[in-house]
Protein backbone atom coordinates (compact mmCIF):
# COMPACT_ATOMS: atom_id res chain seq x y z
CA UNK A 1 0.00 0.00 0.00
CA UNK A 2 2.97 2.40 0.54
CA UNK A 3 4.47 1.56 -2.43
CA UNK A 4 1.39 2.48 -4.75
CA UNK A 5 0.62 5.63 -2.51
CA UNK A 6 4.67 6.72 -2.98
CA UNK A 7 4.25 6.10 -6.64
CA UNK A 8 0.55 7.97 -7.11
CA UNK A 9 2.18 10.82 -4.82
CA UNK A 10 5.62 10.85 -7.62
CA UNK A 11 2.96 11.02 -10.81
CA UNK A 12 1.08 13.72 -9.56
CA UNK A 13 4.29 15.69 -8.42
CA UNK A 14 5.59 15.19 -11.98
CA UNK A 15 2.37 16.33 -13.67
CA UNK A 16 2.01 19.56 -11.47
CA UNK A 17 6.07 20.27 -12.58
CA UNK A 18 5.69 19.19 -15.78
CA UNK A 19 2.37 21.61 -16.59
CA UNK A 20 3.43 24.50 -15.04
CA UNK A 21 5.73 25.63 -17.75
CA UNK A 22 2.98 24.65 -20.16
CA UNK A 23 0.39 27.33 -19.01
CA UNK A 24 2.91 29.68 -18.16
CA UNK A 25 4.55 29.58 -22.00
CA UNK A 26 0.38 30.00 -23.28
CA UNK A 27 0.80 34.01 -22.96
CA UNK A 28 -0.05 35.55 -26.06
CA UNK A 29 -1.37 32.36 -27.84
CA UNK A 30 1.82 30.73 -28.18
CA UNK A 31 2.91 27.78 -26.64
CA UNK A 32 5.69 25.22 -26.85
CA UNK A 33 3.91 24.25 -30.31
CA UNK A 34 4.47 27.61 -31.72
CA UNK A 35 1.46 29.87 -32.34
CA UNK A 36 -1.75 27.23 -33.87
CA UNK A 37 -4.47 28.19 -36.00
CA UNK A 38 -7.51 26.42 -36.34
CA UNK A 39 -6.43 23.99 -39.21
CA UNK A 40 -3.63 22.50 -36.64
CA UNK A 41 -6.34 21.82 -33.92
CA UNK A 42 -8.70 20.50 -35.92
CA UNK A 43 -6.06 18.08 -37.39
CA UNK A 44 -4.79 17.24 -33.97
CA UNK A 45 -8.00 16.24 -32.60
CA UNK A 46 -8.96 14.31 -35.94
CA UNK A 47 -5.92 12.16 -34.92
CA UNK A 48 -6.77 12.02 -31.16
CA UNK A 49 -10.23 10.51 -32.94
CA UNK A 50 -8.48 8.04 -35.54
CA UNK A 51 -6.36 6.91 -32.21
CA UNK A 52 -9.42 5.61 -30.02
CA UNK A 53 -11.04 4.13 -32.60
CA UNK A 54 -7.88 2.32 -33.60
CA UNK A 55 -7.03 1.71 -29.98
CA UNK A 56 -10.68 0.41 -28.99
CA UNK A 57 -10.20 -1.81 -32.30
CA UNK A 58 -7.51 -3.73 -32.34
CA UNK A 59 -8.30 -4.06 -28.20
CA UNK A 60 -10.97 -5.91 -29.38
CA UNK A 61 -9.61 -8.02 -31.61
CA UNK A 62 -6.99 -8.91 -29.08
CA UNK A 63 -9.77 -9.85 -26.61
CA UNK A 64 -11.26 -11.56 -29.61
CA UNK A 65 -8.44 -13.56 -29.74
CA UNK A 66 -7.78 -14.49 -26.44
CA UNK A 67 -11.45 -15.60 -25.91
CA UNK A 68 -11.26 -17.83 -28.71
CA UNK A 69 -7.73 -19.10 -27.11
CA UNK A 70 -9.72 -19.56 -23.36
CA UNK A 71 -12.75 -21.69 -25.03
CA UNK A 72 -10.44 -23.70 -27.38
CA UNK A 73 -8.50 -24.33 -23.99
CA UNK A 74 -11.52 -25.39 -21.99
CA UNK A 75 -12.99 -27.63 -24.77
CA UNK A 76 -9.53 -29.13 -24.75
CA UNK A 77 -9.56 -29.94 -21.18
CA UNK A 78 -13.26 -31.30 -21.38
CA UNK A 79 -13.02 -33.16 -23.81
CA UNK A 80 -9.41 -34.67 -22.57
CA UNK A 81 -11.08 -35.25 -18.91
CA UNK A 82 -13.52 -37.34 -19.95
Amino acid sequence: MNRARNSVVALLTALFVLAMPAFAAAADGVGTAGRVNDRYITFFCFGVIAFFAILVTVLSLIQGRLDAKKDQRRHDLDRFSS
